[in-house]
């Protein structure tokens, strides 16, 4: 019996899973995955479709398809059938199922999430089967939208992030000679007013599955109802889908606006894009270039996908005014550039962190360490590549107030010192630290000490993006990217020591 069929039997589910070699079925998917790249970067797209048809119908595939969505965060999330995968057996069995012929996808199950300005955004969870079935396309079509996509293009990408689409803001605005107007692009609704029909004619992907997911509709209380736009938030294709709808607008915009150098009698308009997702800044020298022809040449672009630009949530920024971009803030103080935890994104998180406090008053104070520790180190980790010292230092400030209310109330008959003594202790070169006695003793004989994470002590250091060309999918690139996972390695373990308990 070959791995294939071993996999996919429906007895001994848990050997034969187990039985799979995993390193080799990585191995084959990347092989697919860098000839598709190959075969798109030559133009030959009737090759990469044929190798799409491969890989979706490999044994890899499906193999890695079913891994990913039953270990994921929402492995344990169902759909409109209530199904969930979680024996051996069923992830066994799961791999055959994973069948072009025959295959129809469930309705969404709509739930809603709520949003930072007090909305709620509406998330549509497939099926388990589904997932596993977009997972696999996924596979062949990302090699594809990472091959064509635009170079200043930073979200729902592998091996990108928030601090590279910052630090490319920072690389254009920062000199002297940058431009210093700054469109801020909204987009109503991205996900859900997608043009179908452009979908259809511009995603290479299998046309008929593509459609199908599309036209799914989704339930809502007990309700069945169609999907005539939009790709829903929560399949694992969507962001893919979005991100390609998108690709192209800065070739346009590079197309329309040529760099013709500074020499006498020329003109360099400065426009220059950087988008996160459907996030975005567009650079300009005046308000008018940015406003008559920057803002209707996005308009038609987006018109042709069925989106159009929020009239409230856009707007024309001067750099000396400063604008918030990715929970950053972005402004000019006499010529000098400074990028900085945005209030919006530092009020959010201090009132997360007021909430834990709030929760745990009862709870034991290493429970409580853990839980702030959590969203502590997140949040430092995601602010270390800009000017962020102050505000580590306000926010060390307001845990300082909110821990000492709360080890009060828990003590109300107790004086000061005896309630600084108790939850406070000199560890790790610093006098007073919040930190619980685990009742353990380190190698040397130390007690061990179990701290929370002082944010005041992160280290700062610049971000080094990622270069626009890079694709994870290029064997050519494998180099560099191995590189890049060395250095961000060192970096994080720099910023914060990886322990939470030291003796």
């Amino acid at each position: 019996m070959n791995a294939a069929s071993a996999a996919c039997a429906p007895s001994r589910g848990m050997q034969q899973w187990d039985r799979i070699d995993w390193s080799r079925c990585k191995h084959h998917a990347r092989r697919l995955q860098a000839r598709i790249v190959k075969a798109t970067q030559e133009s030959r797209h009737g090759k990469a479709k044929a190798l799409q048809w491969l890989l979706t119908h490999s044994f890899s595939g499906r193999a890695l398809a079913v891994k990913r969505v039953t270990e994921n965060k929402g492995k344990d999330t169902s759909g409109v059938d209530g199904l969930v995968w979680r024996s051996p057996e069923a992830k066994a069995r799961a791999i055959g199922s994973l069948r072009r012929r025959g295959y129809q996808p469930q309705p969404l199950r709509r739930v809603y999430i709520p949003k930072a300005n007090g909305k709620r955004r509406p998330l549509g969870i497939p099926t388990m089967r589904d997932r596993a079935m977009q997972a696999l396309y996924l596979m062949a079509l990302d090699p594809i939208a990472e091959t064509t996509a635009d170079a200043n293009s930073y979200g729902f990408r592998p091996m990108r992030s928030t601090a590279d689409a910052i630090e490319q803001c920072f690389k254009l605005l920062s000199r002297k000679t940058a431009p210093v107007w700054v469109f801020e692009g909204d987009i109503v609704g991205c996900f859900d007013h997608i043009s179908h029909d452009w979908m259809h004619d511009n995603i290479p992907t299998d046309k008929a599955i593509l459609g199908r997911w599309l036209k799914a509709g989704y339930v809502e209380s007990g309700t069945l109802f169609p999907t005539d736009e939009g790709t829903p938030q929560g399949g694992v294709i969507s962001p893919v889908l979005a991100n390609m709808a998108l690709d192209g607008l800065e070739r346009v915009l590079r197309a329309r606006f040529v760099r013709t150098g500074q020499g006498r009698g020329r003109f360099n308009p400065k426009v220059n894009l950087v988008r996160y997702a459907d996030d975005f800044v567009i650079t300009g020298t005046s308000r008018e270039i940015l406003e008559n022809e920057v803002r209707p040449l996005v308009e038609r672009f987006l018109a042709e996908r069925g989106l159009q630009l929020s009239p409230e949530k856009t707007r024309i920024t001067h750099i000396d005014e400063g604008f918030d971009f990715l929970g950053q803030h972005l402004r000019k103080y006499r010529g000098k550039l400074l990028v900085t935890p945005s209030r919006k994104n530092v009020h959010t998180f201090l009132e997360k962190v007021r909430s834990i406090i709030r929760l745990n008053g009862a709870a034991s104070q290493s429970d409580l360490i853990y839980a702030l520790n959590r969203v502590l180190l997140g949040w430092c980790m995601f602010h270390r590549h800009i000017v962020a010292t102050r505000t580590f230092r306000k926010v060390d400030l307001v845990l300082w107030h909110r821990l000492w209310r709360w080890a009060q109330r828990r003590h109300q008959m107790k004086n000061a010192d005896w309630v600084l003594n108790r939850y406070w202790h000199p560890v790790g070169g610093r006098r007073w630290r919040f930190a619980a006695d685990t009742g353990k003793y380190t190698a040397a004989g130390h007690r061990d000490w179990l701290t929370l994470v002082c944010a005041n002590k992160t280290l700062i250091r610049r971000h080094l993006k990622i270069r626009g060309e890079a694709n994870p999918y290029d064997p050519a690139w494998r180099a560099y990217f191995e590189d890049r996972r060395g250095r961000a390695g060192q970096s994080r373990r720099r910023a914060h020591p990886p322990p939470l308990r030291c003796g």
